[in-house]
């Protein structure tokens, strides 16, 4: 699997993520890269999500409804099935 590839994918998707409205001017680097480890780690999109809640609740204090998170992690996720499954 090309790792390299796939962070960057990824990071493209969660830097377009803009879960509070706050502008996607990299106010979620920092968050983004936390995704991304976690991608690593997780290939179930509900256990992603929730990974992915819990990290932007814990930086920003606010919730983000569970089903948002899903959505993304459901991306994030095709790009790692993509990236294990070229060539």
């Amino acid at each position: 699997m090309d790792t390299v590839g796939m962070d960057k994918r990824a990071l493209w998707i969660m830097e377009g993520w803009d879960p509070f409205s706050a502008g996607t001017g990299g106010n979620y680097k920092a968050e983004a890269t936390d995704v991304i480890g976690k991608l690593h780690e997780i290939d179930d999109p509900s256990e992603l999500a929730k990974a992915i809640q819990a990290i932007y609740e814990s930086s920003f204090k606010q919730w983000i409804p569970l089903e948002k998170c899903v959505e993304v992690s459901y991306k994030l996720l095709a790009v790692k099935y993509e990236e294990k499954h070229i060539i």
